[in-house]
């Protein structure tokens, strides 16, 4: 697959929680920061508090390849406590892409929630890539030849990061309340 194409990685689990509780976990911004190796911190911008459609906010992260870098996160579907979707931009342009654009970002994420038998959940996580210039358009660059082993290898490495913020949220929501 091409960048261009828009490639896309999609994890899931059941949990034995609520889609309630489930959802105020994946709409707690911080949260993945805790579980993922990349994002490191995720923080409100503009005085918002929560997410509503609109809202914004700053991810701090990392990577053994890029390094360190910011991004700013849209709100652009939120429908409770069934999607949380957000737009990911550049807002340093690190990446070569021109002003930060969610209509056009380096990224769109999204937790899905779906009801499931016993009072569960399933939980689905996608991230779709472009169609901007990413940390993956830097690697491309170097290896045109190799595109679709550098984005298959990206999927990959989000499919894992992605597998580990579900495993923490199953565990966080499937504990005894206090």
């Amino acid at each position: 697959m091409r960048y261009a194409d828009g490639p896309t990685a999609t994890t899931e689990t059941h949990i034995a929680a609520p889609p309630a509780r489930v959802w105020e976990l994946v709409t707690d911004i911080g949260l993945p920061a805790r579980l993922s190796p990349e994002l490191q911190r995720a923080t409100w911008l503009d005085g918002a508090t929560a997410p509503v459609p609109g809202a914004r906010f700053e991810g701090r992260n990392t990577h053994p390849l890029l390094g360190t870098w910011r991004t700013h996160s849209h709100v652009v579907e939120l429908v409770e406590p069934r999607v949380f979707a957000w737009a990911v931009t550049d807002p340093d342009d690190r990446f070569g892409g021109g002003a930060p654009d969610p209509g056009h970002p380096l990224a769109t994420w999204r937790f899905d929630l779906s009801p499931a038998p016993g009072g569960a959940t399933l939980l689905r996580h996608t991230v779709r890539l472009g169609p901007a210039r990413s940390g993956v358009s830097l690697a491309i660059d170097r290896a045109p030849d190799h595109e679709e082993a550098v984005v298959a290898a990206r999927l990959d490495e989000l499919r894992a990061n992605m597998n580990a913020t579900l495993h923490g949220i199953r565990s966080l929501a499937q504990q005894p309340a206090a």
